[in-house]
């Protein structure tokens, strides 16, 4: 079993939400670390139906709790399945000492009926795949295929578990959840997104690969980030000399492995251009955990110019620039885009993530300096808060 590292800290007459793709180890999380709460699984028929026909029963029951079970939080999983049921949820954080955390896939189906989110009443917790630190003996070139979805990462059978899972996300966050109309065109979007991720967004080319609007196209998108299956990446927007591209994001899916599985693609080895995407799309991953997972509270951008230079990501107001290259060892004319975006910007450290062996520190004409780290010690630098 792998230790995660949220910490989900319920203070007096606080409630939360914990949210997370599918699979993810949301429900596990909980039966470890609350194992007395009282639960509410929404992906019981019986359960559902019940409380679906009549939410009510919920507040009904919660008020016929003794006060030792009060003692322990109310866990409702699959929150998004009944949405109804927060305004009983509100009702009794307003006058009972009832705690609960309300966990689920997608706020997005809440979002469009207009429900009640509780009004800041309840704190948000954002569960991730597995991270490089919750790993023992991580394994690069399994997480870069597999991906890192607990059940995934370490199984022999990767294609038939990727395979269950986009069908299951199909059947249960799209089609039971009402989300789209036309089943055939979103899993046609979901095969045309695998082959562009990590690329600029371009509505209108994938409307045309698909054979719908590209206000379908944003929609879609729309769709892929409410149900935590994906993540726009802004453009950082300071311009100081060179003219940027300043509106156009980026979008990576959640898991690099699901992401390798719609483009139908394997890697084998740890070079080459499909293991570099990869490499860079599993460093985000790691960057956007350990922004969720400790509350930082730092931007995450990329940076472009008209020209084609470029850095993969910005940290902070532009304190921070990271390249990511699959390289064994990295050569100054490799670093093209990052060298000018610290003539420009000088931000307070440049980094680079490779697999060279041990650290470098590349000085370029006395004014520049860029730390080539390799993964490994990067991630570690990372998780222990030294990165940023």
């Amino acid at each position: 079993m792998f230790k995660r590292l949220l910490k989900l800290i319920l203070p007096e007459r606080k409630s939360a939400f914990l949210w997370g793709a599918r699979q993810t180890g949301k429900s596990t999380y909980l039966a470890n670390h609350f194992p007395e709460a009282n639960w509410y699984d929404l992906l019981k028929s019986d359960l559902h139906f019940r409380l679906e026909k009549n939410p009510h029963l919920l507040r009904e029951e919660v008020l016929a709790y003794t006060p030792d079970q009060l003692k322990h939080p109310i866990i409702i999983d699959e929150i998004q399945k009944i949405p109804m049921l927060l305004n009983e949820v509100h009702w009794l954080i307003e006058h009972t000492s009832a705690q609960f955390i309300l966990c689920g896939s997608s706020a997005r189906k809440l979002k469009r009926l207009g429900t009640n989110l509780l009004g800041g009443r309840a704190l948000r917790y954002h569960f991730y795949p597995l991270t490089y630190k919750e790993i023992p003996q991580f394994d690069l070139l399994v997480a870069l295929n597999n991906g890192l979805i607990p059940s995934h990462y370490l199984s022999s059978h990767i294609q038939l578990l990727l395979e269950s899972y986009i069908t299951d996300y199909l059947n249960y966050e799209i089609r039971e959840e009402g989300l789209v109309r036309n089943l055939p065109d979103f899993s046609r979007f979901l095969d045309s997104v695998a082959f562009s991720n990590a690329q600029m967004v371009n509505y209108t080319n994938i409307a045309r690969d698909c054979g719908v609007s590209a206000k379908t196209v944003e929609n879609y998108y729309q769709i892929l980030v409410d149900t935590l299956l994906g993540y726009f990446l802004p453009p950082y927007h300071k311009k100081i000399k060179r003219d940027i591209i300043s509106k156009t994001p980026k979008f990576y899916l959640f898991d690099v492995g699901v992401a390798n599985y719609l483009a139908k693609r394997t890697i084998t080895e740890l070079r080459g251009a499909p293991a570099g995407d990869a490499f860079e799309h599993y460093i985000l991953m790691e960057l956007i955990a350990y922004q969720g997972l400790y509350k930082k509270r730092f931007g995450l951008t990329y940076w472009r110019t008209k020209t084609g230079l470029e850095v993969d990501f910005i940290l902070g107001e532009g304190e921070i620039a990271i390249e990511v290259k699959i390289s064994r060892t990295v050569h100054k004319q490799e670093l093209s885009g990052l060298i000018a975006f610290c003539e420009e910007h000088r931000p307070k450290k440049a980094i680079v993530v490779s697999q060279d062996a041990v650290p470098r520190l590349l000085a370029i004409d006395g004014q520049i300096e860029i730390h080539i780290f390799p993964w490994e010690h990067f991630l570690k630098m990372l998780w222990q808060g030294e990165i940023i």
